[in-house]
């Protein structure tokens, strides 16, 4: 036995198979790379779900903002699902994209997509190591395919198929565009909150400029919200988004972007935000704009067809809307009637509050209780609440009483929003209070409105005042229409008529006798066409319906692009109809244009995302009078900014010396107020009442369109005429090129109005018989 043992001791141990080992630890090593790569090459034959393809990749889908641009290139607003707006390489400032490299993608020029040097770190630091400092490993072009082509996983497994996708889609789009077309893409993708989808948003709202404007500081903190928008929000998180920039910046010290001293001496600056946030209710033109959506827009798109036959959507196809709109003359337009309704409404509730304080019931006084009850009634159910209330089933007592229970509301007065606790009736009483204008100004040689001012506050007041839909009774800034008649007709502006009370027999056998608001030291006297329009002198106007009829004046009225309804009746004379103040400045231009009627129009032409032209304005024209007829026109209105009722321009604070051709208009009980001025390169007229007829100036001294309409005329024109740069004439009206045969000095008469001989001119006998 001994001698057995001692021979086993001595035997050799077993080889053992070191190569298979090796193989082993090889293949155990070697396996997760080898299943990433094999999951890789699934991923990129389809196998793990759809891939773009090379058609989706050279044309990535994306919500593209449509913008608005005025006449003068300014971007007046957009309309989008996200507020996108791409920009091309060129437009980036190169601080944009130093930061961009240095921080997310160090080595993006050098890769192809995937970075496996990175991927190394990831598995090394972050898997391995647990060390979270180690980062994602996405690059730039990773996190692109992220943003273009992934929805958010809901599970660890799903997300980590979807990183296996993304890494496909990158090396895809690495041979599909140059490094910087990727880099742009990236830029123009990222969501950097706050609506500023994109970088020309983000630009534009956080710093009030370009891409290609920015500083390096503005830069890096836009590039720093990258890692964490919601973290990194400079209207939220000042202190962590400064810290946040100051390593984007200290990264491009590392990568030699930036110099050690430039970064010191950045570092301690404060953001330096100038937060512009983009609002369908702010900015310019927001009356515009809504009208432009909803109306033209609208119809635009049912009637034009993409290729493939489907509509455009205005809201992600990144159309590119021309506007006729002038954003300097916008300006000056909400400027003037901000300044006009300010004023005017802190002297109409001094005047017509009578002293009492919130809800300013005064303004109702005078009125019967069944029509006041009539006009809250109708304020409640077009109210946003009360549509909200009965969306949700509510019955109508139970709105009533929600209706009449205090809450807490935020509301608006022209010295600024302030928070207040009242009952939703009570907030519509207090809005009611409000003066509303409209006001539109045009160029009337192409037609092209110029400025667009639907209300004082679209915020808080939605209606638009200036739509060809929405119309106010017009006064006498209709009488030009009825004086028309004469003109053409062979009259002359210092044609003599007797100012002296005119009845008109109606179709029912009744007369019909209108009163006179002129100066009485006119009545009885023998007084110039010219005279009696400055003046506004209703008997005047009510001798011319007499002698001509309604339907004439319908017919030169629509003539002129007048398409709001015209009852033929003779109180027309005196501007009985409902017209809006877009027609109306529309119908005063054929006079500035020769007799030749334009249709307003605010589109010049529609472009699609690549710039191909989809549409393009043709202008709608109509001959409505002479060339001579027109000129005559412009110079009887002239008297009414020279003597008539419009003499306010010539004094303080506008003492205009310039051409002006005018018309003022005042309707009964003052509830409405106008006033059209007529230059040689504009057209603009204002309209100025309240919502509801009951709300009105109780005196003509306060109430009549000079006090209430004429100031946002001077005040807007007043603007123009001070900007150089507009180039807007302060010349004369151009004279026709025929031979003018009528009289248009009418001194020697106006200078000595004389009394009418009774005797030898009975009241009721025509004196040109």
């Amino acid at each position: 036995m001994s001698e057995e043992k001692e021979k086993q001791e001595k035997a050799p141990a077993p080889k053992r198979n070191y190569k298979r080992i090796l193989l082993w630890l090889w293949i155990v090593g070697l396996s997760p790379f080898i299943f990433i790569l094999l999951l890789v090459w699934a991923a990129s034959h389809g196998w793990l779900g759809e891939l773009p393809t090379t058609t989706q990749l050279e044309n990535p889908e994306s919500n593209l903002a449509t913008q608005i641009v005025s006449a003068d290139g300014k971007v007046l607003g957009k309309y989008y699902k996200e507020n996108r707006v791409n920009v091309k390489y060129k437009d980036l400032s190169p601080y944009l994209v130093n930061a961009l490299i240095a921080t997310e993608d160090a080595r993006f020029r050098d890769h192809s997509g995937v970075d496996l040097r990175g991927l190394f770190r990831v598995l090394m630091v972050t898997v391995i190591g647990g060390d979270e400092s180690g980062g994602g490993g996405s690059t730039i072009t990773q996190q692109l395919a992220k943003m273009l082509f992934s929805e958010r996983p809901k599970s660890k497994l799903k997300r980590g198929v979807q990183k296996i996708k993304e890494w496909v889609i990158a090396t895809r789009l690495e041979t599909q565009y140059t490094k910087e077309e990727i880099l742009t893409m990236y830029l123009n993708k990222f969501d950097f909150l706050n609506q500023a989808v994109g970088i020309s948003s983000a630009a534009h709202i956080y710093f009030n400029t370009t891409p290609d404007s920015l500083k390096l500081e503005q830069a890096a903190m836009l590039i720093g919200m990258a890692k964490n928008p919601s973290l990194f929000n400079p209207l939220r998180r000042e202190k962590e988004t400064i810290g946040r920039r100051n390593v984007v910046m200290s990264q491009m010290v590392k990568y030699g972007y930036l110099s050690q001293h430039v970064y010191d001496s950045l570092k301690t600056l404060p953001l330096g935000l100038d937060f512009r946030p983009e609002d369908h209710n702010e900015g310019l033109a927001p009356y515009f704009r809504e009208y432009l959506r909803t109306e033209f827009l609208a119809k635009w798109c049912k009637e034009n067809k993409k290729p493939d036959g489907s509509e455009y959507n205005i809201y992600s196809d990144g159309l590119k809307i021309y506007t006729t709109l002038d954003s300097r003359l916008q300006q000056y337009a909400e400027q003037a009637v901000r300044e006009q309704m300010s004023q005017l409404q802190d002297r109409f509730e001094k005047v017509e509050g009578k002293g009492k304080k919130f809800p300013f019931v005064g303004f109702f006084q005078g009125n019967k209780d069944e029509e006041i009850k009539r006009i809250m009634e109708h304020g409640m159910r077009n109210s946003e609440r009360y549509k909200n209330l009965k969306a949700r089933g509510m019955s109508e007592t139970d709105i009533e009483k929600n209706f009449d229970t205090k809450d807490t509301m935020r509301i608006f007065s022209w010295k600024r929003e302030f928070d207040t606790i009242m009952t939703p009736m009570d907030s519509i009483r207090y809005y009611k209070k409000f003066l509303q204008a409209g006001f539109m100004s045009m160029d009337p040689q192409t037609g092209y409105i110029k400025a667009w001012v639907g209300g004082i506050n679209h915020s808080n007041f939605q209606y638009d005042h200036v739509q060809r839909e929405h119309s106010r009774q017009v006064g006498s800034t209709f009488k030009p229409f009825v004086y028309l008649c004469a003109i053409q007709a062979g009259w002359s502006p210092c044609t003599q008529v007797p100012n002296v009370p005119v009845t008109i027999k109606l179709p029912d056998g009744k007369d019909w006798v209108p009163r006179n608001s002129s100066p009485p030291s006119l009545d009885n006297k023998m007084l110039t066409l010219k005279k009696a329009l400055a003046n506004s002198v209703n008997y005047i106007s009510a001798y011319i319906m007499k002698q001509f009829g309604p339907q004439s004046v319908v017919r030169v009225a629509q003539q002129m692009g007048i398409t709001a309804k015209l009852d033929p009746v003779p109180s027309l004379c005196l501007g009985s109809a409902d017209v809006s103040v877009f027609e109306m400045v529309g119908a005063y231009s054929a006079f500035a244009n020769k007799g030749t009627w334009i249709e307003p129009t605010f589109v010049t032409r529609i472009e699609d995302k690549n710039g191909k032209v989809l549409w393009e304005y043709v202008p709608k024209k109509v001959e409505a009078m002479d060339e001579v007829t027109a000129y005559v026109m412009l110079q009887m209105m002239k008297g009414v900014t020279q003597s008539g009722t419009g003499i306010g321009l010539r004094m303080a604070p506008y003492n205009f010396t310039e051409p002006i051709a005018g018309k003022t208009g005042t309707t009964q009980h003052n509830a409405d107020g106008w006033f059209m001025g007529i230059t040689p390169d504009l057209v603009s007229g204002g309209w100025v009442g309240g919502e509801d007829l009951i709300v009105h100036f109780n005196s003509l001294a306060e109430g009549q369109g000079a006090k209430m309409a004429l100031p946002i005329w001077g005040n807007y024109m007043k603007r123009v005429y001070a900007d150089k740069k507009l180039k807007i004439s302060k010349g004369d009206f151009e004279k026709p090129s025929k031979h003018i045969d009528v009289d248009l000095d009418c001194s020697k008469y106006d200078d000595h109005d004389t009394d009418i001989d009774f005797d030898a001119t009975p009241p009721d006998e025509d004196p040109f018989k």
